[in-house]
């Protein structure tokens, strides 16, 4: 099973090329964060995860502010993370997205 998702994964981006969002959803607890953070690593120069969970409203915001501005939105959220972000290299992953809808709507 884990292969069959990661060969989805890798679809997509080659695919699109870094072009539109992926949603994944399913059942609570099966291992959809822990394949993703794996694909993030293994195939990207550079990742950030947002548990929007975990994070503050601070970070929630900039999903509002700056929804129209995505190069201060990316350049925020590559300083507040620590990590640089580099064209088509890097994938910001959205995990619990159910508790920022301003991100939601942007994806």
């Amino acid at each position: 099973m884990k292969r069959k998702i990661y060969d989805h994964l890798l679809l997509w981006k080659n695919k699109r090329k870094g072009k539109s969002a992926l949603m994944i959803e399913g059942a609570r607890r099966v291992g959809k964060s822990y394949i993703v953070r794996e694909f993030a690593q293994r195939e990207y120069k550079s990742y950030i995860l947002i548990d929007f969970f975990k994070v503050g409203d601070d970070i929630k915001d900039l999903f509002k502010n700056y929804k129209d501005n995505l190069d201060m939105l990316f350049t925020y959220l590559s300083t507040y993370f620590s990590t640089r972000l580099y064209p088509r290299e890097s994938i910001i992953v959205f995990d619990e997205i159910e508790f920022c809808p301003a991100a939601r709507a942007s994806t």
